[in-house]
This record gives C-alpha cells, sequence and structure tokens, in this order.
C-alpha cells in the first residue's frame, strides 16, 4: 500500500460550512464523510507498520513452535485470516478464531486484523471495540493508538452521548502514541530508512489527530501548533490538515498566514479544494 499522506482526504474527507461573523471565523462544520473507496487502516499502513514490523518475526517463531506442538489447525486458522483481503470474511474468520483459541498467543494480532476490517467497512463502534480488546493485550501498538486517535475527529459528531469522551480518548492515544515513538527501538527486520519513514508516518498522524481534536473544542492555538507540525517539511500534505489549519489562523486573526496554508491546499487536487480557494481571499468582518 503505497498512499500518501496527502490521499486520505480524497477518500475519507470533510465537508465544512463555514461563516464569516463578527470578525472570527466560526466553523459550523459539518463534517460528512465522502466516499471511501478505501479504509484509514489501508491509506495510513503504507510501507512497513512498526509494530507489524517489530512482530514479524516473533510470529514466525510462535507459528513454528505451535505447528511442532501438533496445533496445525489453530497455525492454518491464523493464516486462513491473515491472507483474508475481504472484511466481512475476515470478520467472521477472525470471530470464530477468537471464540475456538481464547487463549491463543494470537489474539492481540487478530484483533487488530479485525479493528482494521470493521474501518475499512466504516463500523466505527466495532472498530473502537477491537481497538480497545488490543491495547488492553498490548498498550504500546502505535499502530492501533494513531488509527483510532486520527479516526475518532474525522467520525465525530457532537450530538453522540460520548462526544466529549470520544475526544479525550483520541487526545490520550494521541500523546501516548508519541511518547512510545520517541523511546521505540528499530525492529530487527527494518532498515534504518523504513524505520525513520514509518516513525514519521506514525508521528504526522498523531499531531493531525491532535490537531483535529483541539479544533472540535475550539482551542484553535493549539490546533495550529499541532497541526503546523504535521504539515510543516511533509511533501504531501494531507489537504483536510491544510484546511483546518488555516481555519484555525482565520480564527487567531493570522490572515496573512492563513492565505498562505489555504494557496496550498488550492494547489491539492481533493474535495477541499473549491473551499481553500474561496477561502484564501476571505477576510474576517471588521468588528
Amino acid at each position: 500500500m503505497n498512499e500518501s499522506f496527502g490521499n486520505r482526504a480524497a477518500r475519507k474527507s470533510l465537508r465544512f460550512t463555514c461563516i464569516i461573523s463578527g470578525g472570527v471565523v466560526a466553523c459550523a462544520c459539518a463534517w460528512v464523510l465522502a466516499c471511501a473507496p478505501l479504509s484509514h487502516a489501508q491509506s495510513m499502513q503504507a510501507g512497513p507498520n512498526l509494530q507489524v514490523a517489530g512482530n514479524e518475526m516473533q510470529e514466525r517463531m510462535e507459528l513454528s513452535n505451535m505447528d511442532a506442538l501438533g496445533d496445525k489447525d489453530q497455525v492454518a486458522d491464523f493464516q486462513a485470516f491473515s491472507k483474508e483481503r475481504d472484511p466481512a470474511k475476515k470478520i467472521q474468520r477472525g470471530d470464530r478464531f477468537l471464540v475456538k483459541y481464547p487463549k491463543s498467543p494470537l489474539i492481540e494480532r487478530v484483533d487488530v486484523g479485525m479493528m482494521n476490517a470493521y474501518d475499512q467497512q466504516q463500523d466505527w463502534k466495532n472498530t473502537y471495540r477491537l481497538a480497545d480488546n488490543a491495547l488492553a493485550l498490548k498498550p504500546d501498538d502505535v499502530d492501533v493508538l494513531t488509527t483510532v486517535a486520527w479516526t475518532i475527529p474525522h467520525v465525530y459528531s457532537p450530538s453522540d452521548p460520548d462526544a466529549d469522551q470520544e475526544l479525550d480518548k483520541a487526545e490520550t492515544f494521541s500523546k501516548h502514541a508519541l511518547d512510545v515513538l520517541a523511546k521505540l527501538p528499530k525492529p530487527p527486520n527494518m532498515n534504518n530508512e523504513q524505520f525513520a519513514a514509518s516513525k514519521t508516518k506514525r508521528t504526522v498522524e498523531a499531531h493531525s489527530a491532535l490537531g483535529l481534536v483541539y479544533f472540535r473544542r475550539g482551542d484553535y492555538g493549539s490546533s495550529a501548533a499541532e497541526l503546523a507540525i504535521s504539515t510543516k517539511d511533509n511533501p504531501t500534505p494531507d489537504q483536510t490538515d491544510l484546511f483546518v489549519l488555516g481555519v484555525d489562523l482565520q480564527n487567531l486573526n493570522r490572515d496573512a498566514d492563513a492565505a498562505d496554508v489555504f494557496q496550498k491546499c488550492a494547489a491539492i487536487a481533493g474535495p477541499l479544494q473549491g473551499q481553500c480557494k474561496e477561502n484564501i481571499a476571505t477576510k474576517p468582518a471588521a468588528k
């Protein structure tokens, strides 16, 4: 999977209706998922995943040991689950595996695979449920932490009964992921270039998630700081990050900076390109 950071917006984008009022850009954002033929899990796993890469050698040893001990059925069932590409069928295989082998050392990997399958189906409740199950077994899995942290503020609705708690969860997961990434050793089966690229990918995603969480709360200064990190020196910045950063800067009365950001956003083909072009010349009304 070789999709860039910026291509996420073309798949799982957000539509915004922005109102200029009283000198402040008040974003009454109807954050609506546009057509999403691919999932976030697919796009953000371009290249080797840090957790997956770190586990591959251990997994091969476990499967070899299980096979040697005669647990051939469990090995075969896990391999069939891993190879399944249809999300619905993968979930069915995963459910059967969890029931059949409740004490398997492969449970966490099955939870993660099912989380990604539910993400492809845009079934957020079950995506979060399987992520929680996986993190209960392996709380430092940065791939799970960043996947959930990034997804929550994109699909969040303020009318959800647990809306505030969802944003709190996304913030906690993002910060924990950044802490883990700062201390993460290089997996033995990744070279230095792959490791650096994977760490950068997940770091960008965590800062992007934090920026959108703070934007949802109306904390435009904190949002702008995080999104400046996620887009700085990024050859393929996320169009949504740029758009929200521009809105943040407008709310902070940094109109020239906002115009520059919207210019970059408008140069990217995607669902927010037109809105970014309109916002380039937008000036808040005088108070």
